[in-house]
């Protein structure tokens, strides 16, 4: 079996709006997404009609979550990671667990928001 992927999901800075069709798709279509607050990614989702489950990932849960998001992938299911705006990476807490990731042979791919 395919291992999953975990897509990193650029959103938007300020208008809702400014977010690719390629974006959106990547959200829809993935099992899980992981946010830094769910709650300003809720705000994103109820905007485009999208339903997904969000998982809560901060620095904070860093150590309880990699393992869950591990067997996700094993199991071949894809997973996103947001930020509450913007590229994750840059002033977040989802260095590590891409870091951690790639290390382990995990494909990360980048999706422009």
């Amino acid at each position: 079996m395919d291992k999953g992927k975990l897509y990193i999901v650029a959103t938007p800075i300020g208008n809702l709006k400014d977010i690719t069709f390629r974006a959106i798709d990547t959200l829809k279509d993935v099992i899980f997404i992981l946010a830094e607050d769910t709650r300003e990614t809720r705000k994103l989702l109820n905007e485009y009609g999208i339903d997904t489950q969000l998982i809560s990932y901060r620095d904070q849960n860093h150590e309880r979550m990699i393992g869950k998001v591990i067997e996700k992938l094993d199991m071949g299911l894809d997973l996103a990671l947001v930020s509450d705006c913007g590229t994750p990476l840059i002033s977040d807490p989802g260095y590590k667990l891409v870091r951690d990731l790639r290390e382990k042979g995990y494909e990360v791919l980048s999706i422009p928001g």
